[in-house]
Parts: structure tokens; C-alpha cells; sequence
């Protein structure tokens, strides 16, 4: 089960500052880095999914692994990091570590996933599936320092680092995305695109402590809509279509910005313009920058995302979450938790307004939307999930 010292610990990662020892015209934060990981990661494994070897859930896994094990050891610089993992003997005794830090939060999680999680760092096989993950990993602070490169031009450390990130992009040559990325300006703008969120501010109106951005805030959703669909003993595809619905849900906002759901209701049919000026530019910004074959898929993540649906004789039909697991919880029938995912939605919000709460923010806004999020759930279960009872472990 899902706990609230887990999401915390999630959370957490959106006040943590990457590049804090060079000169920064932007933040760039932890949350935001580990999200525009997987956006890449995404982009690169769809390129491979001709092979036999590629597992979306193993790469879902792999990066919230990583996830959890970088906010253990945040503290440790990459380049001592790498010198570490260098020496098996040392990086299994820090793993160890690792593990016993995060076992407590961990643990309700179930000890299948405890099991995959120890097992992650165990198995050191260069896999397609990792591959992607570190070719992502590199991408998104290859991406960070070209930021930074700008305001540092002659700083400390920069042409090592730039030497040592040309080094490792040449190890992923072999990746079918990596070279399409070398070839075609509109994939590289798709990535800079989703990347762009990671500037776009949620609750811009208040001084929010941490601040939280929109692509920050949809790998949150994505993480826990992924974890409460294993709960939910979710076939594969419900889980990955779960979990990239997350990710990808507020994708349009790129183009929009993040309209607050009072200025939304303002006006009587202004939610609906908004949508579909949202698919208007998503046609004209965003599915031009992907390939064709792609399309079907990024609208399902992206269009009518609060929708539970199901594929059945070819044809994309509504049916409630319960309806799902009993008749359509098999991976034939593409089927997506959207009703689930806009709670989990919703709860990122209640958390956001939580934690600023916490942290000494002053505002009748948060007092209010806390209020009216915790009793429009209260009680509230989906299939098997009593999402009541997640609300109400933030009220105590």
C-alpha cells in the first residue's frame, strides 16, 4: 500500500537542487530531472520495442529504483558516485546501506516489490531495459548542463564535465533513439518541449514551499498510479497505460500553462474551450514533432486522460474501474485507469497544498483547496483501493 511517508519521500525531491556549486539562471531540481528522465526514456524505448528483450516494466521500475536510491544519497557528488559503482565491493556495501535507509518506506509496498528493488542493484547485467535508462539519465543532464555551460562558460570543472558527457553520449550510439536524435531536429524539439515543464510553475499565484513544476508534479502522479495498479494486481498494459497517462496527462499545458481549476469553472463552458484549444495545438506542436505510429497512444495519455477505457473489438469503450478488473484485466484489451489517475491527480494536489502548509505558507487558498479535496474523497474507493484512508493519514 502506498503510504504517506512514501509520497512524502517523493515529494521531497522537488526542493532538491541539482548543480548547487555552479552558477544557475534557473533551479533545476531533483523532481524535475528524474520526470524528464523518463519522458526521454519513453522517446528511446519505443524505438526498441521490436525487440523481444525490452520490458517496459522492468525500465518503469528501474527508474523509480534509481529515483528512491538518489534521494538517499543525494549528498554524494556524480563524480564520486561513479567512482564508487566502479568497485563492486564498494557499491554493494553502499547499496546495503541504501536498502536499510529506505526498507521502512519501502516495505508496504509488498515483498514482491521489495524483492525486484534489491534485486535491481544485485543484477548487474548490461540489459536493453537499463541501457535506456542510463542513455536517458545522460540525456536529461546533458540537457541540464547546456543550461548551465551558458551561465559558466569558463567555470570551474566545466570542460571536464563536458569532456566526460561527450564520452558518455558515444556509449549509446548503438540506441536507435540516441542516433534519431542525432539525425532529426523535431525529435530533440519534442524533448525540449517536455522539458520545458520542468519551468512551468503549479500554484504560480502562491509563494509554495517547495515549489512544485507541472513535470515534476506528473512523474508524482505517474509513480503512484503505477504502484496502486500493481495493487490492484493490474495486467501489464494497465499498469504501463496507467503510468504513462501520468506522466504525459498535462503534457498539453506546455502550450496552455497550468489554468487553476477555480478560473477553469470561472465561466460556464471555459473548461471546455480550454480542451479544445488544447487539442487544437497539440495537432499543430506536438504530434508533428513524433512519428505517425505514435500518435494513437500519446492521445490516449494526453486526450480525455480522467477517462477509465478499454479496447474491445477494435473499438476504444468507457467502463468503470471494477468493470475493468473483472472483465478487461488482461493485456488484449489496452485497458487505463482514468478515473484512478484523476484521483491520484488530485491527491498530488492535496499533498502540494500539505507540504507548503507545513512548511509555514500562509494562504486561505491552500487552507481551502486542502478542505475541499479532502472532503470530496473522503470515504472514496476505487475497485479495491480505499483512497479515504490515504487522504484521511494527512489529516492526522
Amino acid at each position: 500500500m502506498v503510504t504517506k511517508e512514501f509520497i512524502l519521500g517523493i515529494f521531497h525531491a522537488a526542493g532538491m537542487r541539482r548543480w548547487n556549486d555552479k552558477i544557475r539562471p534557473v533551479e533545476l531540481m531533483e523532481l524535475d530531472k528524474q520526470a524528464h528522465k523518463m519522458t526521454i526514456a519513453y522517446f528511446l524505448g519505443k524505438f526498441e520495442e521490436d525487440r523481444k528483450d525490452l520490458n517496459w516494466q522492468e525500465i518503469i521500475e528501474g527508474a523509480l529504483f534509481e529515483f528512491l536510491e538518489r534521494l538517499v544519497i543525494t549528498d554524494l557528488k556524480p563524480q564520486i558516485f561513479n567512482r564508487i559503482k566502479e568497485d563492486p565491493g564498494q557499491y554493494k556495501r553502499l547499496n546495503e546501506w541504501v536498502f536499510k535507509k529506505l526498507e521502512p518506506t519501502i516495505a508496504p509496498l509488498g515483498d514482491a516489490f521489495v524483492r525486484r528493488f534489491k534485486g535491481y542493484f544485485a543484477d548487474t547485467d548490461d540489459t536493453i531495459n537499463k541501457r535506456i535508462l542510463s542513455a536517458a539519465h545522460f540525456y536529461a543532464t546533458r540537457w541540464e548542463f547546456d543550461i548551465i555551460e551558458r551561465a559558466n562558460p569558463h567555470g570551474y570543472e566545466i570542460p571536464e564535465i563536458k569532456a566526460f558527457l561527450q564520452e558518455k553520449q558515444e556509449r549509446y550510439y548503438d540506441l536507435k533513439g540516441i542516433q534519431q536524435l542525432a539525425l532529426y531536429a523535431k525529435y530533440r524539439n519534442f524533448l525540449d518541449l517536455c522539458g520545458q515543464l520542468r519551468f512551468q510553475l503549479r500554484w504560480s499565484h502562491i509563494n509554495m514551499v517547495p515549489r512544485t513544476s507541472v513535470l515534476g508534479h506528473m512523474l508524482v502522479v505517474a509513480i503512484l498510479s503505477y504502484l496502486i495498479s500493481l495493487e490492484m494486481n493490474g495486467c501489464a498494459k494497465r499498469c504501463l497505460n496507467n503510468y504513462f497517462t501520468g506522466l504525459f496527462h498535462d503534457l498539453p499545458e506546455v502550450l496552455t500553462r497550468d489554468i487553476i481549476s477555480p478560473v477553469k469553472r470561472s465561466i460556464a463552458g471555459l473548461d471546455m474551450l480550454i480542451k479544445s484549444y488544447e487539442k487544437e495545438q497539440m495537432e499543430k506542436e506536438v504530434f508533428s514533432l513524433i512519428p505517425r505510429e505514435w500518435e494513437p497512444e500519446v492521445r490516449m495519455f494526453t486526450e480525455d486522460e480522467f477517462s477509465s477505457v478499454v479496447t474491445k473489438d477494435g473499438k476504444t469503450i468507457k467502463a468503470t474501474p471494477e468493470e475493468i478488473s473483472m472483465s478487461f484485466n488482461r493485456d488484449e484489451y489496452n485497458p487505463r485507469d482514468g478515473e484512478m489517475i484523476k484521483v491520484v491527480d488530485d491527491l498530488a494536489a492535496y499533498v502540494e497544498a500539505y507540504c507548503a502548509l507545513e512548511n509555514g505558507v500562509k494562504s486561505v487558498d491552500l487552507d481551502d483547496a486542502r478542505k475541499s479535496i479532502g472532503e470530496k474523497y473522503s470515504g472514496k474507493v476505487i475497485d479495491t483501493i480505499r483512497f479515504g484512508e490515504i487522504f484521511k493519514e494527512f489529516s492526522r
